[in-house]
């Protein structure tokens, strides 16, 4: 079995851990694969392949960090079928369900099959600019893609559609769409409700909207979203999953919509979306004596 690895190899626990992963794979008659050479160097018998090969070279796919560096996995994937588990060596990690000190135990249950998969969907997002000239943009996003950070402090007004149909116009420093997967994430810090993975919606998101009727709102994932930047001469900058995708301009329309192609997660024997929440957020009910 050829197993992918990428590591966010800033994370102290980095280099030990893979050290300790390449052992357990050589045990096991497995092979590591990596598509950065200073990743294969601390996995002692990987094998090194480009970013653009890793996909069609690997079985599964392990990432080893937090939230960012599955991200980063997923991009690498590009829309591939490839089954991906994160372990997680950071503080909080939504996306990661295993912890560093049970990643040989992870990779022992991968490589014996002892997994289900779970498919989430993808965003993708199209570009309609005053030209009248719509391109797909590269980038698919698990997460979110957020329209924001503007040039100029002053709150700006974006224009919501679904369906093509107008919505609304919210007065707001601007606008996150996200999947289930993740509502855990900008969309969570910016007052979003959080939506159980396995629901088949999207979740739009105005950031520090000027109104206190502009609240979440949650659409089915079949749904077109357009965005619009109604205020003349404001730039936003568009985000994919973190990554900057340039300056949006007023007038310009961006369309989100459900993606095609999907990201398959491993999920061990052990895994519980409720736990993993309560574990992040810290829940712990009520400590007042239930007498």
């Amino acid at each position: 079995m050829n197993i992918g690895v990428i590591a966010n190899l800033a994370k102290p626990a980095a280099a030990a851990t893979l050290g300790e992963l390449a052992r357990v794979a050589g045990e096991l008659g497995a092979t590591l694969v990596a598509c950065d050479r200073q990743t294969a160097r601390l996995a002692p018998g990987a094998r090194f392949v480009t970013p653009a090969r890793l996909a069609k070279a690997v079985d599964v796919a392990i990432s080893l960090g937090g939230d960012g560096t599955v991200l980063q996995t997923v991009r690498t994937l590009d829309g591939a079928p490839t089954p991906l588990l994160g372990i997680n060596l950071g503080n909080l990690g939504f996306l990661t369900g295993v912890p560093d000190a049970k990643a040989t135990d992870a990779l022992r249950a991968i490589v014996a099959g002892a997994y289900d998969i779970a498919v989430y969907p993808l965003l993708e997002a199209r570009l309609l600019n005053t030209t009248g000239r719509k391109r797909r943009l590269p980038a698919r996003a698990l997460n979110d893609i957020v329209l924001g950070w503007g040039a100029s402090p002053r709150a700006t007004m974006i224009e919501l559609e679904v369906n093509h149909s107008p919505v609304a116009s919210f007065v707001c420093d601007g606008m996150i769409v996200a999947t289930p997967v993740g509502s855990t994430g900008h969309a969570l810090s910016a007052g979003g409700p959080i939506l159980h993975r396995d629901t088949a919606t999207l979740l739009i998101e105005p950031i520090c909207p000027h109104a206190l009727g502009n609240r979440s709102v949650v659409i089915p994932n079949t749904d077109v979203i357009g965005l619009r930047i109604a205020t003349p001469r404001k730039k936003l900058l568009l985000s994919i999953d973190g990554c900057t995708q340039g300056w949006i301009g007023g007038n310009d329309l961006i369309e989100i919509r459900t993606a095609p192609e999907t990201v398959r997660f491993i999920h061990l024997s052990d895994y519980s979306w409720f736990r993993l929440l309560s574990q992040k957020l810290h829940w712990r009910g009520s400590s007042a004596d239930p007498k």
